[in-house]
């Protein structure tokens, strides 16, 4: 069954995608080390759960987290913990995350399996995809539990990304093609756990070995097999959503808001097989192309496969490699390295020769043209978003609702100056997500800087309130010394030395400056501990003194 719907813009690519498909998936060797990063997925990487020297098992989970916006990893064989270190990681920046690496025993012993229980409830389902390491297969890599667990009631409309339109990128092509028994799975794994009403997978229709067996193996399920018009980017999330369902996603919102959940088929099949056999997420389907390829195809590898083992098993020519991408030649990115590890994202690799790729034009000046607008899937103004960020005016490019761009590359392809929009609008979205950060950043430590001030004011407030209750007690007491005194006769005065009034105005005014310095003495234990030893010399002589005077109001007293 075709769409009537529609979305914006959209280019066609040639798609590149038949030099990939000539074989059945391969199974790529076992590797002799493997590199496992901890973080990939999109949030945070988890806590290490093994030391160096440690076996494990295939399967056994090497780090672990609490849910939200973060995955655990899991040992992609059994072997020795080799390292617990920083190692580069595919990433545009190059940069470096913490890693483990292990030295494959060869024997590929799994440890124990723990599949979902049947009684399990729905959390207990989603947090049984979380423990298992179940994440976005597509390239996203978001981690499913929390996308499954967004929507606040069961959505109307499952959809499975099948589109793929990408050019180059055939692992979903393939897995539906050879595997639909698995991906059919898969759906029906997804839509009773989430309990829509409706089952969709999106398909383009240059699919079409794929297509049949999907609708092979979907009879009887309900599982409707959507076919869309190949058109980059099809296959975005927000696209296929208005493609098949008629719905376009509001700005800022979600397709949850909106009773829709999308996931992809390679995610389906990784759900499946968690809650089925609690198998974790440790291989996947990559493909391999590029004419610096003596054999392209796609293979099922383990993951943290170091990227040259696979790319050297497929024939690599390293004199005819130019650029090596991983993703789509729109929307991935070049690797500086084949030493890298393969990882849950990784759906395509690209081995491109100079030919194939050449280097690209430089840059000319904007000729408002206009065909970047039309273009856009989104319906943005790409370029009044490129002046924008151009000129570092990010705030006004926000406003023109810059976090809406996919980042397709769709304005790049049609850009007759050859200006690399998308770069400037990730620096743009880069300068405000690092802003925003800073902003929280700064307002936390305000926030905690006006609860120091406030709770060192009423600190402050409660010795005053104290010192004065000393206050009215010390002059309570001398009140009723006073009174005492004037009660009784007044002995003769002595003849030589201070009289008795001015040995009790002595006593009295050296009591005063002890209680003043124990307070002291007490104020700086809180607040500057360094002041406390030489105000506790001062205290002692303060106590010398009013240990002299009481002696020379005794010594008078007895003379009298």
């Amino acid at each position: 069954m075709g769409t009537q719907f529609d979305f914006p813009g959209g280019i066609h690519p040639p798609d590149n995608k038949q030099q990939s498909l000539q074989e059945p998936i391969r199974q790529a060797p076992l590797p002799e080390q493997l590199i496992v990063p901890l973080r990939q997925h999109r949030g945070d990487p988890g806590r290490v759960l093994v030391r160096v020297g440690e076996q494990v098992l295939t399967g056994q989970p090497l780090s672990e987290c609490e849910p939200g916006l973060s995955a655990p990893v899991h040992a992609p064989t059994s072997g020795t913990i080799t390292a617990i270190e920083p190692h580069t990681v595919p990433h545009p920046s190059g940069l470096e995350e913490l890693c483990i690496q292990i030295a494959a025993d060869g024997r590929d012993q799994w440890c124990e399996l723990s599949p979902c229980q049947s009684d399990a409830g729905i959390l207990g389902r989603y947090d049984h995809l979380h423990r298992t390491g179940v994440v976005g297969l597509g390239g996203a890599g978001f981690p499913t539990r929390d996308k499954l667990q967004r929507a606040e009631t069961a959505p109307q409309v499952l959809i499975l990304n099948g589109a793929e339109c990408e050019p180059y990128i055939t692992a979903d092509q393939a897995l539906m093609r050879e595997r639909p028994e698995s991906v059919i799975a898969g759906a029906r794994a997804l839509w009773e756990l989430v309990g829509a009403e409706q089952c969709l997978i999106g398909i383009e229709d240059n699919k079409q070995d794929a297509i049949e067996a999907l609708k092979q193996a979907a009879q009887g399920t309900g599982i409707e097999i959507r076919v869309v018009p190949a058109r980059y980017p099809s296959g975005g999330e927000r696209q296929l959503i208005q493609l098949l369902t008629g719905r376009e996603v509001p700005s800022g919102d979600l397709p949850a808001d909106m009773g829709v959940l999308c996931q992809n088929v390679a995610t389906a099949v990784a759900v499946e097989r968690s809650l089925r056999l609690g198998e974790p997420v440790i291989q996947r389907i990559t493909t391999l192309t590029g004419n610096a390829l003596a054999r392209p195809g796609n293979i099922e590898a383990r993951i943290g496969t170091p990227l040259d083992h696979v790319l050297f098993a497929a024939g690599l020519d390293p004199e005819h490699l130019h650029r090596l991408i991983m993703g789509g030649p729109l929307m991935g990115f070049d690797l500086i390295t084949t030493g890298l590890p393969l990882i849950k994202t990784a759906n395509c690799l690209i081995a491109g020769t100079a030919k194939e790729f050449p280097d690209p034009p430089i840059p000319q000046p904007c000729i408002r043209c206009g065909l970047c607008e039309q273009a856009c899937p989104v319906d943005l103004l790409p370029q009044q978003l490129y002046w924008f960020a151009s000129a570092g005016e990010h705030q006004k490019a926000e406003h023109f609702d810059l976090f809406d761009c996919i980042e397709c590359g769709a304005c790049d392809w049609v850009c007759p100056s050859h200006l690399p929009l998308t770069d400037y609008f990730r620096h743009s979205k880069g300068v405000l997500r690092q802003e925003k950060k800073e902003q929280a950043e700064a307002d936390h430590a305000r926030k905690r800087f006006e609860e120091r001030q406030a709770r060192m004011e009423r600190e402050q407030a409660e010795r005053e309130e104290r010192r004065r209750a000393r206050q009215q007690a010390r002059e309570q007491r001398q009140t009723e010394v006073a009174d005492e005194a004037a009660s009784e006769p007044h002995p003769a005065p002595a003849a030589t030395g201070p009289d008795r009034e001015t040995l009790i105005q002595r006593r009295d005014q050296a009591r005063q400056k002890v209680e003043e310095a124990e307070a002291r003495v007490t104020e700086a234990r809180e607040q500057t501990p360094e002041a406390v030893p030489k105000l506790e010399r001062a205290l002692n002589k303060h106590r010398k003194r009013l240990e002299a005077a009481e002696q020379a109001l005794g010594s008078a007293d007895g003379e009298a």
